[in-house]
């Protein structure tokens, strides 16, 4: 069966869509650009493929869809700015094979301008065609959000801009058959700094409360309780809450164009946000130094080390720095993660506690680092010595909060 779509990048933006355009019933091809690793199950994996889905076994096969979705990961590059490598390389690979009519369409995190100025000269150059008249060229920022039961692609909107109104019905007519509702930007760089500010206001908000939860203990204050009563309010306010640090595969932006413009608010969250997995190693000290214990020789044990509660995805994950830190005072770690079946820290294997409850009773500290379901918070509060709680899981009183 010819496939009807191209998915280029089946990393954590394009293999979600490609899940959900093979749940739409889109004969769908995918095509790797790096060294992907899938996040699905493989039950998900084969549902996949008995609804249309097939990996490209040569990048010919690009040429024979009418829509191609580039959507490869962009982390963060050495100079600090967003790595366009990998969007790059689809770019090429595309543009060999595009054929007229085609509508490409670009979802990976840029900064605003990229889709017109890096994009759009690689496709014309490398097939002879013009954007706009030989083929539809737009943007839509990816709205992914794994994990999340109340949200879906059916049931999120999706932006798109296009670099002419054409190309905007074109990719707009595509996410139709995805979404029940779709909204149209103005344009390109509209659509592009649609992705920059809602990454952007993530990271900001999640800095504030950081902040609030550093304040709170030192005044003495549960920031949970104040949460729980100020998202009571029906405007004005979102609730968002502290953690060990911020993960995931949403890069931060303070430069948003060639001008290298800063944005003062976003360098000063990401400075609040690295710092947290430091705050949870000083609150650790300090309380096993309450308790007699030094941090050197002391037996701690890490409780979820992926970046989000019940997904395997370890992508920036806090975990990895507060076990470094651990480790340089002389601790001695151990973890425990129902996704993750082995780990290392800085190539060093980290021994895994297969018996949860044993592991918890056993260690001097118990540090909680991500909420899975599959923790009985209040049981492991009853057997731990310490437990630090970074999340605000655990029942009120059972443990020591962040």
């Amino acid at each position: 069966m010819p496939a009807d779509l191209a998915v280029i990048g089946l990393g954590p933006y394009g293999l979600p869509l490609a899940k959900a355009a093979v749940a739409a019933g889109i004969p769908t091809l995918g095509y790797r650009t790096g060294p992907e690793v899938a996040s699905l199950s493989p039950a998900e994996l084969r549902r996949m493929h008995a609804g249309g889905f097939r990996h490209a076994t040569s990048p010919a096969e690009l040429g024979r869809v009418r829509t191609a979705v580039i959507c490869p990961p962009t982390p963060r590059g050495a100079d600090g700015g967003l790595d366009l490598g990998q969007v790059e390389a689809a770019a090429h690979a595309l543009a060999a094979r595009l054929r007229p009519h085609t509508t490409v369409i670009l979802e990976s995190p840029v900064p605003p301008g990229t889709t017109e100025n890096v994009l759009l000269p690689l496709l014309e150059e490398g097939s002879g065609l013009r954007a706009g008249r030989d083929f539809h060229l737009a943007y839509s920022p990816s709205r992914v959000d794994p994990g999340n039961r109340d949200f879906s692609p059916t049931n999120t909107p999706k932006v798109i801009g296009g670099l002419t109104p054409a190309c905007t019905e074109s990719a707009a007519a595509f996410y139709g058959r995805l979404t029940d509702k779709v909204v149209r930007a103005r344009g390109l760089r509209e659509a592009e700094t649609v992705q920059v500010l809602e990454t952007n206001f993530r990271h900001v908000n999640i800095a504030l409360v950081n902040e609030m939860a550093v304040l709170c203990h030192d005044l003495g204050v549960d920031l949970w309780d104040v949460i729980r009563c100020a998202e009571t309010k029906p405007f004005g306010f979102h609730a968002f809450r502290p953690g060990p640090g911020v993960g995931g595969h949403a890069v931060p932006q303070d430069l948003t164009g060639p001008a290298g413009r800063t944005l003062r608010m976003v360098e000063l969250a990401q400075q609040v946000n690295n710092q947290m997995p430091r705050y949870v190693i000083q609150r650790a000290a300090a309380l096993l130094n309450e308790h007699g214990k030094s941090a050197r020789g002391a037996r701690v044990l890490l409780l979820g080390v992926t970046y989000k509660p019940d997904l395997a995805d370890q992508q920036s994950t806090p975990a990895e720095e507060v076990a470094v830190r651990l480790l340089q005072l002389g601790a001695s770690i151990s973890y425990h993660d129902p996704y993750i079946p082995s780990w290392s820290v800085l190539d060093r294997p980290v021994p895994r506690a297969d018996s949860l409850y044993e592991a918890v009773a056993d260690a001097d500290l118990t540090i909680l680092l991500q909420q899975h379901r599959t923790y009985d918070l209040q049981g492991l509060s009853v057997k731990a010595q310490l437990l630090l709680d970074t999340r605000g899981a655990a029942p009120t009183g059972a443990a020591h909060r962040l």
